[in-house]
């Protein structure tokens, strides 16, 4: 069942979504394209080559862009629409869902999805997927996903309540349905450097903080500076490195 609640809560901090999640790393996004034709290269008006399926405020749609294609962002959350629109000047994202695409059959060469394939009412998103996809068209959700092999990450993600579900996906051999190929599986080394702040500013992102009572939100800003204060790897720094692993799952509509 989709927890709509947490899926929908983003919007409220669009603006601080924006600025502090990290972006994608070049090498996940020309994985995940791979043998995408030229075909997929297009100027504006062409058509949706690249769909961002959940786009958010366009952090995918913008690394997508810089490699030359031209993507159509799809996005179900009005204020994060708004705030793509201020973030990436001269594109406009759809008003729709992963389960139902505001588009025609067969217009995308690829669907993009960037850390929000888990919010997905997957039964449904994948024919609707399989739909606005040509055959042998790339179907690919990225992730980043914190490293928490590292001790200080793992307390951040304690104190939090930062729970990956894209992991859960990996583990249970995730795959896209009948009208897709069997899955492929890749993973990217990623890092974004942040001071102290902008690590609270991250974590006021997350679905948790945004839904958690005021209390529940007082105890993480408590906890998380005592971690940043006094962890042997964070205490006395102006940036800290926080580690990502950068997952991509591929698939091809048959």
């Amino acid at each position: 069942m989709v927890d709509h609640t947490h899926a929908l809560s983003f919007g409220a901090a669009a603006s601080d979504y924006d600025r502090f999640r990290p972006t994608y790393p070049e090498e996940a996004i020309r994985w995940a394209l791979d043998g995408l034709s030229d075909a997929g290269r297009a100027e504006p008006g062409d058509g949706g080559q690249v769909v961002d399926l959940g786009a958010g405020t366009g952090i995918l749609t913008r690394a997508v862009q810089a490699l030359g294609f031209h993507v159509v962002p799809v996005e179900p959350d009005q204020g994060m629409r708004t705030q793509l629109a201020v973030s990436t000047p001269g594109t406009t994202a759809l008003a729709g869902s992963a389960e139902a695409v505001p588009l025609p059959d067969g217009v995308a060469d690829a669907v993009l999805v960037g850390t929000a394939y888990h919010w997905f009412d997957r039964e449904p998103a994948h024919a609707e997927i399989a739909r606005v996809l040509r055959p042998g068209g790339i179907f690919a959700p990225i992730w980043n996903i914190r490293d928490d092999s590292v001790e200080w990450v793992a307390e951040l993600g304690r104190i939090a309540h930062l729970d990956d579900k894209s992991a859960d996906l990996v583990q249970k051999n995730t795959d896209f349905g009948p009208g897709f190929t069997a899955v492929e599986a890749r993973e990217f080394g990623h890092l974004t450097v942040l001071t102290p702040g902008e690590v609270l500013g991250m974590i006021r992102t997350r679905s948790y903080w945004l839904t958690a009572s005021t209390d529940d939100q007082r105890r993480v800003e408590r906890e998380l500076a005592d971690l940043l204060d006094t962890h042997p790897a964070l205490a006395g720094r102006e940036t800290v490195e926080l580690p990502y692993r950068t997952l991509v799952l591929r698939a091809r509509r048959l």
